[in-house]
């Protein structure tokens, strides 16, 4: 029982806070290379990412806490 307290602990931290800080550094970058570079399909990707960022650990943790 405390074995799965503590993967699901340790899941439910990469997924809130390591994957969104990835995404969104990202999709940063892509957002400000894509308005250098003048492509508007880079930026498009790169705001794409960073609201996916923002919404995808309320849709991923409520799976994998079970509720």
């Amino acid at each position: 029982m405390i074995i799965l307290v503590a993967e699901t602990l340790t899941g439910s931290i990469f997924y809130s806070h390591v994957i969104p800080a990835i995404l969104g550094f990202l999709s940063i970058i892509l957002i400000c290379d894509g308005m250098m570079d003048e492509n508007k399909k880079q930026v498009l990707v790169g705001v794409i990412l960073f609201f996916g960022a923002g919404l995808l650990p309320f849709i991923i943790l409520r799976a994998v806490l079970g509720v």
